[in-house]
């Protein structure tokens, strides 16, 4: 069964009869195609609306979406020859924090990002898609194979943040993301970030500090969680919807902003909706970025990321 947000009731209700007159036609007894149809373009009316006027609260919420892809759905849909690596030769493997060698379009590159999980057991397995030390440290790890071996780096960002607890802390946590974050600066291959759902404080940038950053059009990216900012401005998170307005979350702000380069478009009513239009939009958009980026020198690529960085908020 498809999940509905809150904001979503009238659109469930319509589908929610639509499914029910299609089982009642599917008996033959009565003919009610031409009730259906009135009905699924009532649906998908309202759904264009609601989709083309949503708040950046609910676009928080369509990017939390419980059914919405994560990295494993968008490797099976975009990578060839996907060749998993693993562990950061330190301490261990964080599965917050996947990637691997593969092929885009023809194209060779290393792709990592957030991996969330799609139900209680792997979500506990991946954390929730909060990495710890160990996470970041993979990921440096397998930006210098790239470097080594002059492959581009393709980053797909998900995540509410860095996990925040003790034993993170006690492993370093701010030092890996600071060196990670580090990594992506100094990189002399070109490195693409796109974030596909949660873009959440530094546990996204240290992935993210690519030549071009991309989001989805649902997709949300700030220095903290709206409910977070809600709780140290007033005390409350019940404020989390003024927050959301206030921080400017949205792939349309950020753009306009200059924070990010590039807004890849989703299919109507969010990514869940569709999967496979949108990775085909995914992938779509890193071959022709990928494309703009290839035949640059490592002195281009690096004076490229740092003028985008420091440019930011001038």
């Amino acid at each position: 069964m498809r999940t509905y947000l809150d904001f979503e009731k009238p659109i469930a209700e319509l589908e929610t009869r639509v499914a029910e007159l299609r089982e009642t036609a599917s008996s033959g007894e009565i003919d009610i195609d031409a009730e259906i149809e009135r009905l699924e373009i009532k649906a998908d009316r309202l759904l264009r609306d609601t989709y083309s006027r949503l708040t950046p609260w609910q676009k928080a919420l369509v990017a939390r979406h419980p059914d919405r892809p994560h990295f494993k759905d968008y490797v099976a849909g975009l990578v060839d020859d996907f060749v998993p690596l693993a562990g950061d030769r330190g301490f261990a493997d964080d599965p917050a924090i996947l990637g691997g060698l593969g092929r885009i379009d023809g194209q060779r590159v290393l792709i990592m990002g957030h991996e969330k999980g799609d139900d209680t057991a792997s979500r506990l397995k991946h954390n929730f898609g909060m990495a710890k030390p160990e996470g970041y440290r993979k990921a440096i790890r397998m930006m210098q194979l790239a470097e080594r071996f002059g492959l581009p780096v393709v980053s797909l960002v998900d995540t509410p943040g860095a996990f925040p607890g003790v034993q993170a802390e006690e492993r370093g946590q701010a030092e890996a993301i600071a060196r990670s974050t580090e990594q992506c600066l100094s990189l002399r291959v070109p490195m693409i970030a796109v974030v596909v759902g949660e873009g959440g404080s530094g546990g996204a940038v240290a992935i993210a500090a690519a030549n071009r950053v991309m989001m989805f059009e649902h997709a949300v990216y700030s220095v903290i969680s709206p409910e977070g900012c809600a709780s140290i401005l007033w005390r409350t998170a019940d404020k989390a919807a003024e927050a959301a307005e206030a921080m400017r979350i949205t792939a349309g702000d950020l753009q306009s902003l200059g924070v990010i380069d590039r807004i890849v478009p989703e299919p109507l009513g969010g990514a869940h909706r569709n999967p496979g239009e949108a990775t085909a939009n995914l992938k779509h958009a890193i071959v022709e970025e990928l494309g703009a980026l290839a035949g640059r020198s490592g002195e281009e690529l690096l004076k490229q990321r740092r003028d985008k960085f420091l440019s930011m908020g001038l």
